[in-house]
């Protein structure tokens, strides 16, 4: 007999499959010792079903461990803090315990506190000196020096600033008089003028 394959169709729905075809085979091709041509490969019916219960017991195994992974990570998170807690704090009692003795120290895995070895008369002149040359080169300055710096500006001058003078309003327009009409002056002379004449005179 000659099959085909087929694509994979995931992990776990294949150990299914896996399963269901084992039980199948099983039941359908009762002779063990029968041969089977599965792409172009000849088997047997154990072989069969020893490469299908394989596919069913690794997915079994994985599932397994990652459910046994997924657990031992919650128990981690949940635990460890406070044992971190109490692990620093008996290093800190064997350190307060054993501090002199640091082969002790070393039975467990802890290293003895380096002591700082005190400068010489000479080191420390030294270090002094490098350090005020450094400021030097940086232009920096002790609070004492930064204290005596201020500002240089010793007045303020003041300049005064007038708002500009308002302009004086246009004078109102004159009204005129017409070109045709007379003063009243003028019209007493004309009336006195078309009258008698002259006057008479008296003897």
């Amino acid at each position: 007999m000659t099959t085909t394959t087929t694509t994979d169709p995931g992990k776990q729905n294949a150990a299914s499959r896996a399963e269901a075809l084992s039980e199948g085979t099983t039941k359908h091709f009762t002779n063990a010792g029968q041969q089977l041509t599965i792409g172009g490969v000849v088997y047997t019916v154990t072989q069969v079903t020893t490469n299908l219960q394989e596919i069913v017991d690794l997915r079994t195994a994985t599932t397994n461990a990652q459910a046994s992974a997924k657990a031992s990570v919650a128990a981690e998170t949940a635990k460890l803090p406070p044992l971190l807690l109490f692990l620093a704090a008996y290093v800190a009692y064997v350190k307060a315990t054993f501090g002199n003795s640091p082969t002790v120290l070393a039975d467990f895995g802890l290293a003895t506190k380096k002591v700082r070895k005190p400068l010489t008369p000479a080191q420390k002149a030294a270090a002094s000196a490098k350090a005020k040359a450094t400021r030097a080169a940086r232009g920096t300055k002790g609070p004492v020096a930064k204290l005596a710096i201020t500002g240089n500006v010793v007045g303020v001058t003041v300049t005064p600033i007038t708002a500009p003078a308002a302009p004086a309003p246009a004078p109102a327009p004159q009204p005129t008089a017409p070109a045709n009409a007379s003063t009243p002056a003028q019209g007493a002379s004309a009336s006195g003028t078309g009258g008698s004449g002259t006057a008479p005179t008296h003897s």
